[in-house]
C-alpha cells in the first residue's frame, strides 16, 4: 500500500491505495465523488475526464500514486459557489447538450478545459477538442451548441445536423 496525499476540488484528501490503483477508482471508491464516470477503462471514451494540475486527464489512465501531490478537480468542482450551475453546465442544460447524461460530466470538464485555453473556439476547434470523448446519444451537435454558447457566442446561426 501507499500513501497518497493531494487537493482534490480545494480540500486536501489523503489515502493508501496499491499500486494498480487507477486515480477514477480512488476519486469513486474512496473520496465517494461518483460524478467522475467509468465507461470505458481503456480511456477512449472520455467519461473519466478530470483536471490533473490545471490540465484535463483521462482518470482512467492515471494511477492514483502518480496523482500524489496534485492539485485535482472533478465534475463536482465546477458548480458556482452558491451550488447553481456554472456557465458551462447551465449552457449544456439550455442547448440540451446532454440525454442520458452519462458522458456529461467528462465533457463539462473537457470543455471547462478548452474555454480555459481558447476563450472563443469555433466549431471546428471545439469538435477536435472533443475528439476523445465519446456521446452515444447526442450525435453531438447540442454539446458543440452549448460550449459555443458558454463561451459567449451566437449559437442561432449554427447548422442543424
Amino acid at each position: 500500500m501507499t500513501k497518497i496525499t493531494m487537493t482534490v476540488n480545494g480540500k486536501s484528501v489523503s489515502g493508501e491505495v496499491e499500486g494498480r490503483t487507477l486515480l477514477v477508482d480512488f476519486l469513486r471508491n474512496d473520496l465517494r465523488l461518483t460524478g467522475t464516470h467509468v465507461g470505458c477503462d481503456t480511456s477512449q471514451c472520455g467519461a473519466c475526464t478530470v483536471h490533473v494540475d490545471g490540465n484535463a486527464v483521462k482518470s482512467c489512465s492515471i494511477l492514483a500514486a502518480e496523482a500524489d501531490g496534485a492539485d485535482v478537480s472533478t465534475i463536482e468542482s465546477q458548480a458556482n459557489a452558491d451550488g447553481s450551475l456554472s456557465t458551462i453546465q447551465a449552457a449544456f442544460q439550455e442547448h440540451h447538450g446532454l440525454q442520458c447524461g452519462y458522458c456529461t460530466p467528462g465533457m463539462v470538464m473537457a470543455a471547462a478545459d478548452l474555454l480555459k485555453n481558447n476563450a472563443k473556439p469555433t466549431e471546428a476547434e471545439v469538435r477536435h477538442h472533443l475528439e476523445g470523448n465519446i456521446c452515444r446519444c447526442t450525435g453531438y451537435h447540442n454539446i458543440v451548441k452549448a460550449i459555443m454558447a458558454a463561451s459567449g457566442q451566437d449559437v442561432s446561426q449554427l447548422a442543424a445536423e
